[in-house]
């Protein structure tokens, strides 16, 4: 037996809850962007994805229009950090609606470091942090898809197994439904298979 929900009758609220639920665990951009008069910004964004390799670039999803919008449209640039275990009050606290003009590194207590190309600045503790420029954006209803060209990407030496970096050391956080959060837990390694293999596998 399965509930049937009509999403043109449902309601905006009953679909975003419905829709953050199952679609999970989904990444987190702890997007960084600096104001027109400098002030930082800091803000959790959890419908974050790559959209192209070549060029590379990733997106995240504003939902309404917020500070870190505003501020990328304004400067056209921004930076994705990863958001790691051990800072999910940090990450959770720098969602709260703070008025334009609140600086959220200072107001949470995290330190930042100077980015190499852009001008705002990095989350001196998250493992990886993905420099962008605005490439265009994309008004879908109450949201806009912000698309960005990664221009640098900084990684910790500390997470790297050679120079991949290994997911059981940047432990990145996730969004699930409602106010819970997911963590990496078991990883299993599933090499892809081939047609040419799945085809031999088969006649054998």
């Amino acid at each position: 037996m399965r509930v049937d929900i009509d999403f043109d009758t449902a309601g905006r609220a009953a679909a975003y809850r419905l829709l953050t639920s199952v679609v999970v665990p989904r990444p987190i951009a702890w997007v960084s962007t600096v104001a027109e008069d400098g002030t930082a910004n800091l803000a959790p964004h959890s419908f974050f994805t790559i959209s192209c390799v070549e060029p590379p670039i990733v997106q995240f999803t504003s939902v309404g229009r917020k500070d870190t919008l505003r501020n990328v449209e304004a400067t056209g640039e921004f930076v994705v950090n990863l958001a790691p275990e051990g800072l999910e009050r940090q990450v959770n606290e720098t969602g709260t609606d703070f008025p334009p003009g609140v600086d959220e590194f200072d107001a949470v207590g995290l330190a930042k470091e100077p980015s190499l190309v852009v001008k705002a600045p990095r989350v001196a503790d998250a493992p990886v942090a993905l420099e962008c420029r605005l490439h265009s954006t994309l008004c879908l209803g109450d949201s806009t898809v912000v698309l960005g060209r990664v221009v640098h990407a900084a990684v910790s030496a500390s997470v790297l197994d050679g120079d991949h970096p290994d997911i059981t050391r940047i432990r990145p956080l996730s969004r699930l439904g409602r106010d819970e959060w997911g963590t990496v837990g078991g990883v299993r390694s599933i090499p892809r298979t081939r047609y040419e293999d799945g085809r031999a596998g088969a006649a054998g």
